[in-house]
């Protein structure tokens, strides 16, 4: 709060909150010093306000009509000692609506009858997480706020989630459950409409609250509440252009839009380009969508007046600059003549301003009443070995030895830290700072100016110990064994977990674990720098997305498909009887290698060589013991073959599968997920071999890893031959949903060898079409305008006696050759020279490898196409021109939805092409970890945990997160590192740029720099066909 002289008329100096009431015990902690002065008062004539608190009492403030809202705002938390007041606002009824108080404004020009005015102090900004608030007063008067829309009907859930809600609240403020007095306080009190039918409910639920605190429950209090759908919420009355009544609403995420109390739609700030409105109309302006076929420009709602629509304008406007920018907006100068549109702007600190304030600064306990509580604690006291700077604890005491508590430091200069525990690498974490999330959108793009967050240090394993958890909120035994449901859900589930299941800290938002707050500074610390440790960090990081991806199979494929009646025993047997003993064998190796990462990175021994610096007999004993689970490494091929002819059999089967793979989970296609142990091998493999190269003949660690190479190399060689085959089997069956008006595509001796963008010249001209390489036929096609995007094949080119040229000259066409076959001729053109040359590499190679066959293969395909059963080159030119018209008569009925987002989707999107090597070098070059992301015109770092697989970056809060919030297709990509002028003055970055697309990525090590930008290009940049042979002779499989 600004400091300065105070001109408040009172009969005697205020006292703190708990002076006045004589509070004989601490009810509860604040930490703004009680002789902290209110603002400077301007001079003038002085008026009388009531400002009415979240308590529902009301206190009058003496203030100048001269003064600014923010003079007023600012008397309000100074008399409440309150930190984070940046959350809150005061509102008034204006014109029978409620409008904020501009703090910039003067008070006389915004109050008509101030002395008659009674404004209300409320919650204004409501974050994503509640342990973003790091004072125990800030989370007790939002508790206050939760009561309050609960009782007047805002906040409305379903039953058992208000029973829960009121359970907290009464815990509160009578303490634990006694029968008789909780009865009576409920008689005596209204918390929620029709609070008598659900009073049994609502005492069961607070008689499994016993033990919490005031704070504990104010907490648990709001864990329940942010997950309610209308948390937070004000509904603005709409309509939409077809006069539909509608409300909108703003959040940390963006615009939402409600239909009743159901939210039907949300913009989130990262789609949202521009917020406008015009007399009754408000106007949502959208950023492309290249997803979505159907793109609407503008949103347009009309609302009951122009009034309302500012007041709606004005809070979006305010939401979106709190939770998305770095600090406030500057003023724009005021034009000389004219001036054009609203000069409104955020007035305040941002979020993250509050949280940096917070956390940097000392403040001296002191205590706060509760006015509803009646319960008392001995233990209430402030410890005087708390700390500022840790994240505060809703208990209404922080004590401990100094080592109880998570470090809190700035980033390091190039390193960060994973936090793993030596002693169980499924501790609980506690970060260091709350942080602001940001909403990572599918959008390529961001909105107007706002920054995002940064990364946050992780605490050092050393202090990951159980005294952090003990300062953790108090979980009941209701939040692990009886947990209510909140809008369907539960409520509560972050409190109760199975105990063999790592999961974060209940005082750690998603928010808080990986992404979140801002880099500031750059400071060196002793840290590991041998490159055997970052090595090491590379087995970690994958192993954890290994084990995640089992998961996709063994819990999230099994719930969904695996229990039901349409899939076969022989199938369950096949797949789960070899998956599930794997993933409990690859559990125990990721808790060893954490372990011993925790004890490699310590701080004290950071450059002392010790035994534990070393990973390669880990890895030795884990390949040893995964040699007897071989035989279900060699079933996974099987559970292919199985699937794929159980699919066949069975559409109920089938469409359960579709439909899984859909799900966010399944971020890649399945058969990937069943293949991922085979392709597991061949990263131990590359880790060993870089290990092996890197310690010299002496180290201690190099007879371990060779040991170990060996052993990985011996399963490797036995599943060779198996590997290549199932490959490019996988291949087929992916291609076989993308493609329409074909049926066997799998066929024995078929191999696909590239796919890709080329144009094909036609009596319309160029036109763009995607063709499909085998070592038998080169189809071609385009993608219809269908519910699925699926393509349609228009031909086939038997590759049995072709010939090639290059006929640029010929017909005028940059980088065109023509194919001459047996039945007809095609000319096509390549996007570039280097296109050009790696297709007729790869065709010409097909053709010798088509000569190989026995006899000519034209028939394999040509009895196949639906439709077309003798399709020739004229009858191509008619089918091409009605393409469009058939398809939406008819594919929109029996065409199941299909992802949009696969390789040859972004391929056609990406006008390039992509091979059989390509793919295999992709598989090989998997990698995941953390990572800094920047965009162009951001100032801020984001961290976030990156997987590169695919092709593709798919972008995570955490490394614990379940599925992806977005991905990034490398097809098409160039990768390269930054320039000068670019201004990037940062170690360890790399760029990659498409077109008008630029992000910019930060590792933390010259080893991990080096490993993104090798498996990137290996995306990037797409290999020719003259590596087959060599391929299928050295291939590590």
């Amino acid at each position: 709060m600004v400091a300065g002289q105070s001109t408040m008329v009172e009969p005697k100096p205020r006292a703190s909150a708990a002076q006045r009431l004589e509070a004989q015990e601490t009810l509860g902690i604040s930490t703004l010093d009680p002789g902290h002065r209110p603002p400077t008062m301007p001079p003038g004539r002085h008026v009388t306000i009531k400002v009415r608190m979240l308590d529902d009492t009301e206190e009058v403030f003496d203030i100048s009509q001269r003064a600014s809202g923010k003079v007023l705002f600012d008397l309000v938390c100074t008399h409440l000692n309150l930190v984070e007041g940046d959350y809150f606002g005061l509102e008034y009824q204006h014109h029978k609506m409620m409008v904020w108080l501009d703090l910039l404004k003067p008070i006389v020009k915004q109050l008509r009858r101030p002395k008659h005015t009674v404004l209300r102090f409320v919650v204004k900004f409501f974050p994503p997480d509640h342990a973003q608030l790091l004072e125990e007063l800030t989370r007790y008067l939002f508790a206050l706020q939760i009561k309050h829309d609960l009782a007047c009907g805002r906040l409305t859930c379903n039953d058992s989630s208000a029973a829960l809600l009121v359970s907290h609240i009464i815990q509160s403020e009578i303490g634990d459950f006694e029968e008789s007095q909780s009865r009576q306080h409920l008689l005596n009190n209204s918390y929620i409409p029709d609070q008598m039918a659900l009073m049994d409910k609502i005492m069961e639920f607070h008689s499994k609250n016993g033990g919490q605190t005031p704070a504990e429950s104010d907490y648990q209090l709001l864990e329940v509440a942010r997950r309610l759908e209308l948390y937070g919420v004000r509904l603005h009355p709409a309509k939409d252009r077809e006069g539909s009544k509608l409300s909108l609403a703003v959040a940390h995420t963006g615009v939402l839009v409600f239909q009743g109390h159901t939210k039907i739609s949300a913009f989130n700030w990262s789609k949202v380009r521009k917020l406008s409105f015009k007399r009754k109309r408000f106007l949502i302006k959208l950023r492309p969508d290249l997803n979505q076929s159907s793109y609407q420009d503008t949103l347009e709602f009309l609302m009951s007046s122009r009034d309302c629509c500012k007041v709606f304008w004005k809070i979006c406007v305010e939401y979106h600059a709190f939770f998305r920018l770095f600090e406030e907006p500057k003023a724009r100068p005021k034009p000389v003549l004219f001036t054009r549109g609203s000069s409104f702007r955020f007035s305040g600190r941002t979020q993250k301003q509050v949280i940096d304030y917070v956390k940097d600064s000392e403040f001296k306990k002191i205590p706060f009443e509760r006015k509803h509580s009646r319960v008392q604690h001995s233990r209430s006291r402030p410890s005087p070995l708390s700390s500022p700077h840790a994240p505060k604890v809703p208990k209404e005491s922080v004590s401990g030895a100094p080592g109880d508590r998570a470090e809190m430091d700035s980033p390091p200069h190039c390193h960060w830290k994973e936090s793993v525990n030596a002693e169980d690498p499924s501790a609980l974490r506690i970060k260091g700072s709350p942080s602001i999330q940001r909403n990572v959108g599918h959008s390529e793009d961001r909105p107007g100016s706002g920054a995002e967050p940064g990364p946050a240090r992780q605490p050092h394993p050393d202090h990951l110990n159980t005294g952090v958890v003990s300062n953790s909120p108090h979980l009941s035994a209701f939040s692990v064994n009886s947990q209510g449901v909140v809008n369907g859900q539960k409520p509560v589930e972050l409190c109760g977990h199975s105990p063999d299941v790592r999961q974060p800290s209940p005082l750690t938002s998603p928010l808080l674990n990986d992404a979140g707050s801002v880099r500031t500074d750059d400071e060196d610390e002793r840290f590991p720098t041998d490159k055997a440790y970052f090595i090491a960090k590379e087995l970690l990081t994958t192993e954890r997305t290994y084990l995640k991806d089992l998961e996709v199979v063994t819990v999230s494929f099994q719930d969904s498909v695996g229990k039901d009646e349409a899939m076969p025993d022989s199938l369950k047997s096949t797949i789960f009887t070899n998956f599930d003993p794997l993933y409990k064998f690859q559990s125990g190796f990721l808790r060893e290698v954490e372990q011993r990462l925790a004890l490699w990175e310590g701080c004290s021994n950071a450059h002392i060589k010790g035994d534990y610096q070393r990973i390669g007999d880990v890895m030795l004993k884990h390949l040893q013991g995964l040699k007897p689970l071989t035989a279900h490494l060699q079933k996974h091929s099987e559970a292919l073959v199985e699937l794929e002819k159980a699919c066949r059999g069975s559409r109920r089967l089938e469409v359960l599968v579709r439909d899984f793979e859909l799900q966010k989970v399944c971020y890649i296609p399945l058969n990937v997920f069943i293949l991922r142990p085979l392709h597991r091998l061949m990263h131990y493999k590359q880790i060993l071999e870089r290990l092996c190269k890197h310690y010299p003949p002496a180290h201690v660690d190099f007879r371990d890893c060779r040991a170990a190479l060996a052993d990985v190399s011996e399963v490797v060689s036995q599943l060779h031959g198996s590997m290549i085959k199932m490959e490019n089997f996988q291949k087929l069956l992916e291609l076989m949903k993308d493609l329409i008006g074909i049926d066997n595509l799998v066929t024995p001796g078929r191999e696909f060898l590239r796919l890709g963008c080329l144009s094909k010249l036609s009596g319309k001209g160029l036109q763009q079409r995607m063709f499909f390489l085998f070592n038998d036929v080169l189809l071609y096609t385009s993608r219809g305008m269908t519910a699925t995007n699926q393509f349609k094949v228009h031909g086939q080119l038997p590759l049995y006696g072709m010939t090639i040229r290059e006929s640029e000259d010929e017909w005028g066409v940059p980088h065109a050759f023509t194919l001459v076959g047996q039945r007809q001729s095609v000319v096509v053109a390549a996007s570039s020279l280097s296109e050009m040359e790696k297709w007729m590499e790869d065709i010409n190679m097909a053709i010798v490898l088509a000569e190989t066959i026995n006899g000519p293969t034209s028939d394999r395909l040509a009895s196949s196409l639906t439709d077309n059963k003798s399709l020739t080159e004229d009858s191509c030119a008619e089918a091409e021109s009605e393409d469009d018209l058939m398809a939406s008569r008819t594919s929109l009925e029996r065409q199941a939805p299909h992802r949009g987002n696969t390789t040859v989707h972004v391929c056609w999107h990406r006008n390039t092409s992509v091979s059989m090597v390509d793919f295999s070098v992709a598989v090989e070059n998997q990698l995941s970890g953390n990572l800094l992301r920047k965009f162009k015109n951001s100032n801020g770092w984001q961290k976030l945990w990156v997987v590169f697989t695919n092709f593709s970056l798919f972008f995570y809060k955490t490394h614990e997160d379940d599925y992806p919030l977005a991905s990034l297709p490398l097809l098409g990509y160039s990768v390269t590192i930054p320039t000068e002028s670019e201004n990037i003055h940062k170690d360890y970055v790399f760029k990659l740029h498409f077109k008008s697309h630029v992000y910019y990525f930060r590792s933390e090590s010259e080893y991990n720099f080096e490993r993104w930008m090798e498996v990137i290009r290996s995306a990037t940049v797409s290999a020719s066909h003259t590596r087959i042979l060599s391929r299928k002779e050295s291939h590590p499989y």
